[in-house]
């Protein structure tokens, strides 16, 4: 059996985003409210014309017709407060815009929409790459922003390379964030000599062919009666009052715990199988589709199954790994891994069956697992069984 170690002595350069927690103090909070309101209006108003240029003239504008009309409404002395925010804000909330509508008619996403006041924030500032010195240094723990000044981070790990853009960001209960990119080097992981299978689900979000069994969270059931709670209470406060934006922020609070443990724990599963595996195969699920079952939604919400593949994709692709992606149609739960019989039908609350033909009896999400490597690798690696792998194998998708 041979294996392919792409890229293992060849580092390559990446762009790698950091996220970093923000303690402003009152007059940096201020000035922060400030570019995010004009940055929103400047949104909603760029919007808005958009939508009536091409309704009235059939005209398309983009960043530069808009930025123009910007600088020239920021001379009209009603529209004079555009002047406190920094100009950079206000040109990268154009591009954001130009990037939407372009995502848009790609049909990659959804029409862009207004944005409002409450709810999470985030604006854009550019860096002057001629004094970046003086503005960022990792090693001292330095970032400047315009009209900031020095920010207070909780630097949580070694930053490599330099930004050119820096994103601030509140949240939906108040927390304050930085991220920005870096274009760093990367080395390959060391290669190894294994493959392996991955089946992912509901009642253990990753099964392996070897029979690992990560076990499922769940923490939205876990919070669930805190969130009812806290959810009821805001339902007997009156709607606007400051005790019924304490509350709204509260229950926000736990919303971004759940969403925290969700994405630390899919981080080290991810990075679990990324570093232990040379070969990782996986099978591409409608993840969309199985969201539209009532009964299992909340439960695959819960799993996070689309972000783990994501995860799972790029980290193999940062740190020299192979991934292959097996059809979804493949029928990895209805076959039996020992002698290749395939099932009439499995249905979901099987959880242990027995074959009739050899009689071996299965872990259905282990057995699964054991049929994705087998179809990943057409029965070169995990398997002593005979036959042609059924799965048609499927390229991965492209890592942004």
């Amino acid at each position: 059996m041979k294996f392919a170690f792409r890229g293992w002595y060849n580092p390559q350069m990446v762009i790698r985003a950091y996220r970093l927690r923000f303690y402003p103090n009152a007059a940096q909070r201020q000035q922060l409210a400030v570019d995010f309101g004009c940055a929103r209006w400047v949104w909603n108003a760029a919007l808005d014309a958009r939508g009536l240029a091409y309704r009235a003239l059939g005209r398309s504008e983009n960043h530069v017709s808009l930025g123009k009309a910007i600088t020239e409404l920021k001379q009209d002395p009603d529209y004079a407060w555009l002047k406190d925010a920094n100009s950079t804000v206000l040109t990268q909330t154009l591009l954001d815009q130009d990037k939407a509508f372009q995502n848009f008619f790609e049909d990659r996403a959804e029409y862009p929409q207004f944005k409002k006041k409450q709810g999470p924030q985030s604006v854009r500032y550019q860096l002057d790459q001629r004094h970046i010195g003086r503005t960022f240094n990792a090693e001292s723990g330095l970032l400047k922003l315009p009209k900031l000044g020095a920010l207070k981070l909780r630097w949580s790990r070694a930053v490599e390379g330099t930004p050119k853009m820096v994103t601030v960001s509140r949240d939906a209960c108040g927390r304050y964030f930085v991220a920005f990119g870096c274009e760093v080097e990367i080395q390959p992981l060391p290669p190894r000599l294994n493959s392996i299978g991955v089946d992912v689900g509901v009642k253990d979000v990753v099964v392996t062919s070897d029979g690992f069994k990560s076990g499922a969270p769940k923490y939205t059931y876990r919070y669930a009666r805190r969130l009812k709670l806290a959810q009821r209470r805001l339902k007997r406060k009156r709607r606007g009052s400051n005790r019924y934006q304490k509350q709204q922020q509260r229950i926000a609070r736990i919303h971004v715990r759940i969403a925290d443990s969700r994405r630390d724990f899919l981080h080290q599963t991810s990075t679990k199988l990324v570093n232990e595996n040379q070969v990782i195969c996986l099978e591409d699920l409608n993840i969309k589709g199985m969201l539209r079952n009532r009964c299992l939604s909340k439960a695959v919400a819960d799993s996070g199954l689309s972000e783990l593949r994501r995860q799972i994709e790029y980290k193999a692709q940062w740190y020299g790994r192979d991934i292959v992606v097996i059809d979804r149609w493949a029928p990895s739960s209805k076959t039996c891994s020992a002698c290749g019989s395939v099932q009439a039908e499995m249905p979901l609350k099987v959880r242990v069956w027995t074959c009739p033909d050899c009689g071996m009896a299965h872990d259905r999400d282990v057995n699964a697992a054991k049929n994705i490597l087998f179809f990943g690798t057409a029965g070169s690696a995990g398997t002593t069984r005979k036959g042609k792998a059924r799965g048609a194998v499927k390229t991965p998708r492209a890592v942004a």
